[in-house]
């Protein structure tokens, strides 16, 4: 795989058109999926008490437990404290626990329980009525080939992430639709 280029190394060759309002596209989801209020509904209907950060983490868990606190932190790209505090705030609320990392007895991964594996069904499956919702006009076969170019567009933001530092990252195995 190709080392992804530096922000200094990025062509200077303007964006398309189409690829302008791709990005202006996914600048409005990703603005109308963050907001606050946003969240406060989605977790009134899913009836689950969480703040963005727990909810973050316990998704990331849930699509590759368990992991390394450390390895959380990379994943979600945030400070290892913030993972810290949240895994703490969560394993007291009953959401994840501890268990030993196989291959180093003193390492501990961070593994969904009971509670939070429910917890995160309820969160997605509130997430995707509500995406029912505002999607009721498309066809199916709209859907499937959004959500095909949805996946292919993420594995390929993974295969070609820029990175300041030129750091490699590697892509996600391809999801199907």
């Amino acid at each position: 795989m190709p080392t992804p280029p530096t922000l200094r190394e990025l062509p200077d060759t303007p964006a398309s058109p189409e690829v302008v309002e791709i990005e202006r596209a996914l600048t409005r989801v990703t603005y109308l999926s963050t907001r606050a209020r946003q969240h406060d509904r989605l977790m009134a209907l899913a009836g689950v008490p969480l703040d963005r950060a727990a909810v973050a983490l316990l998704r990331q868990v849930a699509d590759s437990e368990p992991l390394r606190p450390g390895e959380l932190a990379n994943r979600l790209g945030v400070e290892a404290s913030h993972v810290t505090r949240t895994v703490q705030q969560l394993q007291k609320t009953g959401y994840v626990t501890r268990v030993p990392d196989p291959r180093d007895r003193r390492a501990q991964r961070i593994e969904l329980t009971d509670t939070g594996r429910e917890a995160i069904a309820r969160v997605r499956d509130a997430g995707a009525r509500g995406m029912q919702l505002a999607l009721a006009d498309w066809t199916p076969e709209e859907l499937s080939q959004l959500a095909t170019l949805f996946h292919r567009m993420v594995d390929d933001f993974l295969a070609h992430a820029v990175d300041e530092e030129s750091e490699p990252r590697a892509a996600a195995p391809a999801a199907t639709a």
